[in-house]
């Protein structure tokens, strides 16, 4: 990054989020899975009213592509790795079974936030504690609370609206650092005849992952800085309000990465995540879904995801589906 996160003089995240709310407790003490629990079987059963069509749309990212994977800097992409296949039993190295089964195997080695994904309500913390109050101790060798496997043993189902500010502002792809605010969520729902309802799963498309495919790497990730939501304590308290369970844009960190007002990095992963027990998913395909909700004008639709069980994880690849 820049040294524009650098500054001294910008405000610590104590300083920036000193008033703002938290849900820490509101589900008792051992809760590990914040605002998911908005999710109730009620409010699951009236989202399947979001039905319409029974058109399906996957989110996630192609995995180990040749093309590249989309991913934080300093992060590799997914490698998969061929280890049997016709080959060995060309070379005669291959495993006699009866009656002549032959078969291919392979193994993936990726981060567990390298593709499109869920991040653990104890991937980001400040001020020595995680959501829900749990010392930032116990992140040390493993997430041993708040950690994906909670989110995973959940599941997400809600109503999910598609929130499509690129095609809302005439554009394919948001610029660099270009920013957005709850206000303009509002009005881009508006401006497609939806409304946000409370308990609404957000999908934000900004195009900003689309264009990593026809852009050089070099370019993309230069003086890396993504468009996205940015900070402010209306946006935050309308969350809480809104009671938001999750999360979902086609960006790598779900927010513009520095705080153009603040200097600070990342600020709503803290006041969102760390703080209320908003899920994130990050790196999420959305042109497909937004190329249909465009030509049918129907931008909600009932949302399913559940990331990979992994065991004191910080975060798990996901494939949401969204049926319409």
């Amino acid at each position: 990054m820049s040294d524009q996160c650098c500054n001294k003089n910008d405000p610590s995240m104590v300083e920036l989020l000193k008033d703002a709310p938290r849900n820490w407790g509101k589900w008792g003490p051992d809760d590990e899975v914040g605002s998911l629990n908005y999710l109730t079987p009620e409010v699951i059963v009236k989202s399947a009213g979001a039905i319409k069509s029974g058109k399906v749309f996957t989110l996630q990212v192609k995995m180990a592509n040749p093309e590249g994977d989309p991913v934080w800097p300093g992060r590799a992409g997914a490698v998969r790795t061929t280890v049997i296949d016709e080959g060995n039993w060309i070379a005669g190295k291959g495993l006699d079974f009866p009656g002549g089964l032959h078969y291919a195997d392979d193994y993936l080695s990726c981060f567990t936030q390298g593709s499109t994904q869920y991040d653990a309500l104890g991937h980001v913390w400040y001020d020595d504690k995680i959501w829900n109050g749990y010392d930032a101790k116990t992140t040390i060798g493993g997430l041993a609370k708040a950690s994906v496997a909670a989110i995973a043993d959940k599941g997400v189902v809600g109503r999910g609206i598609l929130l499509d500010i690129a095609r809302w502002r005439g554009k394919d792809v948001l610029e660099r650092g270009e920013t957005f605010t709850h206000e303009d969520l509002m009005a881009c729902a508006a401006a497609q005849g939806t409304k946000i309802e409370k308990n609404d799963i957000l999908v934000v498309r900004t195009g900003w992952i689309a264009s990593f495919y026809t852009t050089p790497r070099e370019e993309f990730f230069k003086d890396f800085i993504e468009p996205g939501l940015t900070y402010s304590p209306a946006l935050v308290q309308w969350f809480a309000d809104m009671e938001i369970p999750n999360l979902v844009t086609d960006t790598i960190a779900n927010e513009v990465t520095i705080d153009p007002v603040s200097g600070v990095a990342l600020p709503l992963h803290c006041a969102l995540m760390r703080n209320l027990g908003v899920t994130l998913t990050e790196i999420a395909w959305l042109e497909d879904l937004a190329n249909d909700c465009a030509a049918d004008k129907q931008y909600t639709f009932l949302y399913t995801a559940a990331p990979l069980k992994i065991v004191n994880g910080t975060g798990a690849p996901v494939n949401p589906v969204v049926i319409k």
